[in-house]
C-alpha cells in the first residue's frame, strides 16, 4: 500500500535525501521517495503493517524536521 504526503516547508534538498534515507530504513518500508521540488513524500509497506510503518514515518519526520509539516495526500 503506497501512501503520500505533503512536505510544507522542508528546509533544502539535502534534508530531503536525508529523509528519504531515514523512512527507508524503517522496518516494513519497501520503497520511500522524497521529491524536494514538489514537497512530497511516498512511501509503499504492507497493507497489515501500514499503520505501525506510518506512525514511524511521522515520527522521523518530526524528529529529523520539526518545523516541516506533513499533510497527506
Amino acid at each position: 500500500m503506497k501512501k503520500k504526503y505533503k512536505l510544507n516547508e522542508i528546509d533544502c534538498a539535502n534534508c530531503a535525501m536525508k529523509l528519504e534515507e531515514a523512512v527507508s530504513e524503517i522496518d516494513g518500508v519497501k520503497s520511500a521517495k522524497v521529491n524536494y521540488m514538489m514537497q512530497k513524500l511516498t512511501f509503499e509497506a504492507d497493507e497489515d503493517r501500514i499503520d505501525e510503518v506510518e506512525k514511524a514515518v511521522l515520527g522521523i519526520c518530526k524528529k529529523m524536521e520539526p518545523d516541516m509539516e506533513v499533510a497527506p495526500l
